[in-house]
């Protein structure tokens, strides 16, 4: 969530364990659900539709991440 964050989007609400990511980019919205589940691993599959629905590259992810 904090790359996305570093990224430009913003944590716009959360309703339990689930927060929603919303990013305004050149008039349009991206707005898409991440899970916040506190010490578990987010699953491959996850991760890899949050980086497409964020259009992020892995190299992106990994240089947000440092």
């Amino acid at each position: 969530m904090k790359a996305l964050q570093k990224d430009g989007f913003e944590v716009t609400r959360q309703k339990g364990r689930h927060v929603q990511m919303t990013m305004y980019s050149e008039g349009e919205k991206s707005t898409f659900p991440v899970p916040v589940h506190a010490a578990k691993i987010i699953k491959q599959g996850t991760l890899k539709g949050i980086m497409r629905k964020a259009n992020i590259s892995v190299e992106r992810l990994e240089g947000l991440l440092r």
